[in-house]
């Protein structure tokens, strides 16, 4: 690029599209944001909004592998694979499952455990912000996080995981009613868990319109309800074109649209399959809400408190692949019901609301695509998987630095879109 572009169009308005907008701003760039809904319309919203360096860990595991086949097609299965005739996810499936073996799990787990080091600097650079600049929707210590479990066998799984976190995970052990005694919440059943320290968590609606507002206050202008059909570079112009016919002229372009970014990435030779990994979750009211995040690992489910008594419990989980199109499945959502109850006491399951299913954009090899494509003022920033909401803000300053002319971080190395 012969010079730093001036004004930048951002195509998505969840956390990863607002926190690059941010970022550029924070270069003294004018951004202008479009999405097809609207700010946290899609899996911003709706998910555990956990900002936990401990539990980023890449999606393909070789856990995954012992679930197998069969048990996968089972609606019931924290992942589920519809039995369906499906090219693409057939390819995207063959993909994922070579990369749940050990070794490559071991490195994958090089480069989260770089992403999980710097990760929460960038929500303080965010944060600590002031003016204009603010967002004024704080990130909350995780105190207590608690993960809880049945066995000592299933604790020491993930034990076994924080083994290859370089460092990067202190917990305490808990035995018996400890559990209980941290987190009243806990059925009196579950006798092993894990208290976490250095975590943090979010409610990630709030936290993203927070920042959307943020944004909007340093002139940059976020366009709701605008459909790109296409992105085309003509020298040292790239041109948006939206749906009705009206175009934008950009510097650059940073494509940030979560599962739909292969469909205006690939003239740009980005070919990597973007999955949706549909993931739900539903609100309930406890007699006691947890005080933090709550984690049940090997159900797979995630608990989340949204504010204050009456805001309730966020419940979140399953890793559903199919289309990010198809409505919500009511067997997942009684599947994270069946996996919880025993776990949790204290709440009437069937006065739940808020039911919710979002698309998370999942690659074969669990890393995500972030940085310059095959033109040289296009760039992606995408294909988080579960943690767009835990890496978001970090992806936006890894962009923003890139096309700034900065160093690049070895991070965009691996995140390369072209790899």
């Amino acid at each position: 690029m012969s010079s730093t572009p001036e004004n930048i169009v951002v195509v998505g308005a969840g956390m990863v599209g607002l926190s690059t907008a941010w970022f550029l701003q924070e270069r003294g760039l004018n951004v202008t944001v479009v999405d097809r809904t609207g700010v946290a319309a899609g899996s911003s919203w709706g998910n555990a909004g956990w900002l936990s360096p401990a539990l980023t860990l890449p999606l393909a595991e070789p856990a995954i592998l012992k679930v197998g086949v069969r048990e996968m097609v089972r609606p019931s299965s924290p992942v589920y694979v519809p039995p369906r005739i499906d090219p693409t996810l057939w390819r995207f499936l063959i993909g994922f499952t070579r990369h749940c073996t050990p070794r490559r799990w071991l490195r994958a787990m090089r480069v989260f455990n770089r992403a999980n080091s710097l990760g929460l600097g960038a929500f303080d650079q965010l944060t600590d912000a002031t003016g204009d600049a603010a967002v004024l929707e704080p990130t909350k210590p995780a105190e207590p996080f608690l993960a809880a479990f049945k066995t000592a066998a299933d604790r020491q799984v993930l034990i076994d995981e924080f083994g290859h976190a370089d460092g990067l995970v202190e917990y305490d052990l808990l035995e018996g009613s400890q559990v209980s005694d941290v987190e009243p919440a806990i059925d009196p059943s579950i006798r092993y868990g894990l208290r976490l320290h250095g975590q943090r968590f979010i409610n990630p609606g709030r936290f993203v319109e927070a920042l959307a507002d943020a944004v909007r206050r340093r002139g940059g202008e976020i366009r709701e309800g605008v459909t790109v059909r296409d992105v085309t570079q003509n020298g040292s112009t790239v041109r948006v074109d939206l749906e009705g016919g009206e175009s934008l002229t950009a510097d650059a372009v940073v494509l940030a649209t979560g599962t739909w970014l292969g469909a205006l990435a690939k003239r740009h030779g980005v070919h990597r399959i973007v999955q949706a990994g549909r993931g739900y979750s539903f609100t309930v009211h406890p007699e006691h809400v947890p005080k933090g995040p709550v984690y049940f690992a090997s159900q797979r489910v995630a608990c989340t408190p949204l504010g204050g008594p009456e805001d309730g419990l966020r419940v979140a989980g399953m890793m559903e692949f199919r289309s990010p199109e198809d409505p919500l499945d009511p067997r997942r959502v009684q599947a994270i019901i069946d996996a919880a109850r025993p776990m949790l006491r204290g709440i009437d399951w069937d006065a739940r609301h808020d039911e919710w299913v979002g698309s998370r954009p999942c690659t074969t090899d669990a890393l995500p695509l972030v940085g310059r494509t095959r033109s040289d003022r296009v760039y992606v920033a995408g294909g988080h998987g579960m943690w767009g909401i835990a890496l978001g803000p970090l992806t936006g300053r890894l962009i923003a630095e890139q096309i700034g002319g900065d160093p690049t971080d070895p991070l965009l190395w691996a995140f390369d879109p072209l790899r």
